[in-house]
């Protein structure tokens, strides 16, 4: 399992898959990965590992692009400020996203690596409510600081699909599981999403049916839908936003409601959702995931340190104040909360 801490690479309203092209996207989107990041990116013709010059991601190879919405906490007043993030247990960051790439638990088979022109987006920013919710996107308070309890896998004991709705001591940790299934011909599709499924037996085998250890490839996790042949690695991403400082019943709403908002205007917290844009230099997650790297640390591939990797960063595109330093009269795009 490789897990890596990629730093913030630029906060803005630049959405390269959902609005290809376009500069000042309807809501703010928190990004990191290779420097290439642009608001057109053409499947194949925009080849990220060659356009690119450095990445705010461990591994220096990875070109990729990742990216979720943007935090708001919003203020009895009505003013909004964007949450910051916090480094993610062991790793080195500034802000931004800790990326996992998951080969087969069972220890012994392999998966395929993403394409070149390769891209998908998971869960529903429109979503409001339950129904039709992706697998595998949640979030965790921290009921106690330096990330205790801990609470086990993602997505499993008190994690919610909702915003929590007490104090988290520890901030909020929130999870995104991509689909594991391809159909093996189309890099993306006019939703992101159609190319791509999740499985019919889970792939995590903390999820029902409960796999028994030893894990084997009997148990046919991760099995495929008809339709889509190719397995892929679990892509998940996690963030750690900041709001702690928002700990205080005088700063929540006078009912008593969660003060937080996603930058879609979502106060409910189901529509979180995350974009990804395969950016590997030719073959080198193909075989760190042959060679079951271990979160930060592989043979195969070429590190850099954390420090290195938050000097990666590039100028906004769009240019506004995302942040609210001095806060912000409505969230970023006129968003109104929905």
């Amino acid at each position: 399992m490789m897990r890596f801490a990629c730093s913030q690479l630029v906060v803005e309203r630049l959405d390269p898959l959902v609005n290809p092209g376009v500069v000042g996207t309807p809501h703010v989107h928190q990004i990191v990965g290779g420097n290439s990041f642009r608001a057109d990116m053409k499947p194949v013709e925009y080849d990220l590992p060659t356009r690119s010059n450095c990445t705010s991601c461990t591994f220096s190879e990875d070109f990729s692009n990742y990216w979720t919405a943007a935090l708001y906490y919003k203020a009895r007043n009505g003013t909004f400020k964007r949450v910051s993030q916090f480094p993610n247990e062991g790793l080195i960051q500034n802000g931004g996203i800790t990326v996992y790439y998951i080969p087969p638990y069972d220890g012994v088979s392999n998966v395929t690596a993403f394409r070149p022109g390769f891209r998908m987006l998971a869960g529903n920013p429109l979503l409001r409510n339950t129904t039709g919710e992706s697998r595998g996107i949640c979030h965790r308070c921290f009921e106690g600081p330096n990330f205790r309890p801990f609470g086990g896998a993602p997505c499993t004991g008190n994690d919610t699909t909702s915003f929590p709705n007490q104090f988290c001591p520890g901030g909020i940790r929130t999870t995104v599981a991509f689909p594991t299934c391809w159909d093996g011909k189309n890099l993306d599709s006019p939703d992101h999403q159609s190319h791509v499924a999740y499985s019919t037996i889970p792939f995590e085998p903390y999820y029902d049916p409960i796999a028994t250890r030893p894990y084997t490839p009997s148990q046919e996790r991760g099995k495929c839908p008809e339709g889509f042949p190719v397995k892929l690695p679990q892509l998940m991403y996690e963030v750690m936003w900041d709001t702690r400082p928002f700990n205080d019943k005088e700063l929540w709403g006078e009912d008593g409601s969660q003060p937080f908002v996603y930058a879609m205007g979502d106060a409910t917290g189901h529509g979180q959702h995350g974009d990804y844009v395969f950016g590997w230099k030719g073959d080198s997650l193909q075989r760190a995931l042959n060679a079951r790297c271990r979160n930060d640390k592989c043979s195969e591939l070429i590190s850099q340190s954390g420090e290195d990797s938050m000097k990666c960063t590039v100028p906004q595109t769009m240019k506004e104040d995302v942040d609210g330093n001095a806060w912000l009269s409505k969230i970023p795009g006129d968003i109104m909360i929905n």
